[in-house]
Formats: C-alpha cells, structure tokens, sequence
C-alpha cells in the first residue's frame, strides 16, 4: 500500500519512517510538510493511506481532510490525546500518540491491512449499480424499495449515508466512499467529501466561490462542487 505522511516536523517523519521499514506491506511514496503540500502530493501520489499529523502550521489535518473529495484510509499521528474523539468522527482507521511505540504501531499496519483486504474484496464482489437497479433501505420501522434512479442526493454524517429520495432522507449504515465506488459514474457524481449528486436530477448551475460550482437540484437541495470536482465535472457535461 502507497503511504503518504503529512507532518510539520522532520524529525517525526524520520522516526516513522524508521519504524515503518519493517512493515514492507507498507511503501512510503512521500512526505508533506503541511495542508497545502500534502493536498499537492495526495493528487500527484494518490496514496491509499494517510499518516496525519492534527496540529501543524496553518490548517490542522482536520482541515486538509475536509478539503478531499475522496479520502483515503487515516492514520492520526499527534502528541496530543485530546483530540481522539474528533478522530474518529473523521472515520480515522486508529489514531497514534507521540512518540509512536513499535508494537502500537505494528496493531495499527494489521488493522489497515484488514482493512484494505475488506476494500478490495467488497470492490471485485460487488457489481456497479445502475440507475434502474432498486434497494433496500431500512430506516428505524420504516423501510423501503427504492430505484436508484429516483434518489437525487447522498450525503455523508460520518460512517452513514442520508438518502434524499420524495420527501424522505433516511440513513443508511455505509460510507460514502463504498457507495461511490459501486454507483454507476455517468449517473451519479461525487461532488464533494460529503456529497454524492444524481446528474439527472440537476436544475441548474452556477459559479460558487474558490472556483467550484454551485448546483441546484430538482426538489430543492443546493450542493457545493469543490473546486478540485469542478473541474472533472466540466468535463463530464461539457461545460
């Protein structure tokens, strides 16, 4: 697995480094030294796994992940404790405290490599969902059948997914990143790291601030496209 760490501090990246040589699953592909850096390198690198510091100068790695679209797979690295609660509400894998013990960060490498051998068999097993294909969702005691087709938005809160289908939004137990690699991409669109848009169900578009777009759906929602999207979603209707 490509691995990317992301820290203000160099003799921190040495010393994980040096402790990372042996997990050979693991290839470090580079270093970043802050938010910006890092957001350079995660589109040049693409890694699938995040060594994140929280505090550094500027923007904190909270920051930087509210800034993807597509997140990969997080490990927190920090001197401090407070803020492991806020970790996980970020779906970080683990979280790691300075200086990071040997066999604390072995448990760690065998949680990612579970982790991506899940990934990996839920991506070959399942096939891509159509528009017209319908699933079942279950919501507290209401359920219900629903064609892909007549959902317009999906929206993240955090290891859920709330449907916004007729005048219903239920959540569903799946991440955002799971659905977005099983819908079918002529039809729905990752637009940000919170959202994923049904194309057929957009009323109009509009510039938005920093460069993305604005985008208005039938039935009322408003979605922001990042910047980052905006671009490939130019692209995608030929704007």
């Amino acid at each position: 697995m490509k691995a990317l760490i992301i820290d203000d501090e160099r003799l921190a990246r040495v010393e994980l480094k040096r402790l990372l040589s042996p997990h050979k699953e693991i290839t470090i592909v580079g270093e970043a030294v802050n938010v910006d850096d890092a957001l350079n390198k995660i589109t040049e690198l693409n890694p699938d796994l995040l060594f994140l510091d929280i505090q550094m100068p500027g923007k904190n790695g909270f920051e930087l992940l509210e800034e993807l679209d597509s997140v990969p797979i997080v490990i927190f690295t920090t001197a401090y404790d407070e803020y492991a609660l806020k970790a996980f509400e970020y779906n970080a894998l683990d979280y790691l405290l300075k200086p990071i013990e040997p066999k604390r960060l072995e448990e760690t490498i065998k949680k990612v490599i579970e982790r991506n051998k899940k990934d990996t068999a839920a991506a070959t097993e399942q096939p891509v969902l159509k528009d017209e294909d319908q699933i079942f969702v279950k919501d507290g005691e209401k359920c219900w059948f629903v064609k892909l087709s007549s959902i317009r938005l999906m929206e993240s809160e955090g290891n859920y997914v709330r449907l916004y289908f007729d005048d219903n939004k239920p959540l569903i137990l799946r991440t955002l990143n799971y659905l977005d690699e099983r819908l079918d991409g002529k039809t729905f669109f990752r637009a940000s790291r919170k959202h994923i848009i049904n194309l057929k169900w957009i009323e109009s578009i509009e510039p938005w601030l920093n460069g993305g777009l604005l985008v208005k759906l039938k039935g009322g929602n408003k979605v922001e496209v990042s910047r980052r999207q905006s671009i490939k979603f130019k692209e995608m209707l030929s704007l």
